[in-house]
C-alpha cells in the first residue's frame, strides 16, 4: 500500500469506526505518547537499559504502525499530500545527500 492509499484507509477507519479526529491538538498529543512507547523499546532492546518483563512482549512493529496511524491522522486533518510530500523529500535528500554519507569517515 502506498502512503496516499494509506490516507484512504485511515480516512475510511475514522468515518466508519472513529466517529471523528481528535482535534490536532489532541493528535499530536497521541502521537507524543506513541512516539515514547517506540522510544521506550528501543532504549530497552536495543540500548543499555535494561528490559523490564513487562516490555518484553511489546511488538515494535505494532507500536511504529500507532505512530504512522497518528501521522496519517494527522495529514488528512491538515490537507497535507503525505505522498507528495514524502516524494519530494527522497527526491531532495538523494541530491543533498549523494555522497555525503559515503564520503563520512565516522561511517567507514
Amino acid at each position: 500500500m502506498d502512503i496516499k492509499n494509506a490516507q484512504v484507509a485511515v480516512d475510511n477507519w475514522i468515518k466508519a469506526h472513529g466517529v471523528r479526529y481528535f482535534n490536532e491538538l489532541t493528535n499530536m498529543a497521541q502521537l507524543t505518547e506513541e512516539v515514547g512507547e517506540v522510544a521506550r523499546i528501543i532504549a530497552r532492546r536495543y540500548g543499555e537499559q535494561s528490559e523490564k518483563e513487562s516490555d518484553k512482549g511489546k511488538d515494535l512493529g505494532e507500536e511504529l504502525a500507532d505512530v504512522l496511524f497518528v501521522v496519517l491522522c494527522l495529514a488528512n486533518q491538515t490537507g497535507v499530500d503525505l505522498q507528495a510530500s514524502f516524494d519530494k523529500k527522497m527526491d531532495f535528500k538523494a541530491k543533498r545527500d549523494h555522497d555525503r554519507h559515503h564520503n563520512n569517515e565516522k561511517l567507514k
